[in-house]
């Protein structure tokens, strides 16, 4: 489902034309994947929120956790200590 809904957007033109060839999740150079699973996310990596009709699909986050998009991968992330617990990476992949 996940891969459907950003599917749709990354096929729609919403990934700066640079980025889109290169097949990466829209991940801007030198933007190395600074996460891992059971690490807090650093400050410095940028997150977006998940949108709600997508969150409703996959299920809701457990109580005092989130769902956030870092690039081209969807995070599962404690509340409060940014503890990566869970991810579904490589979106722009088919």
């Amino acid at each position: 489902m996940v891969r459907e809904y950003y599917a749709e957007h990354y096929r729609s033109g919403r990934c700066p034309p640079g980025l889109a060839k290169k097949h990466n999740g829209c991940m801007p150079p030198g933007q190395a994947k600074k996460w891992q699973v059971g690490r807090p996310l650093a400050r410095e990596v940028i997150f977006y929120s998940v949108p709600q009709p997508l969150v409703v699909q996959i299920g809701l986050p457990p109580s005092g956790h989130r769902y956030v998009r870092v690039a081209g991968d969807i995070l599962l992330i404690a509340i409060g200590t940014g503890m990566v617990v869970d991810a579904i990476q490589d979106l722009g992949r088919m």
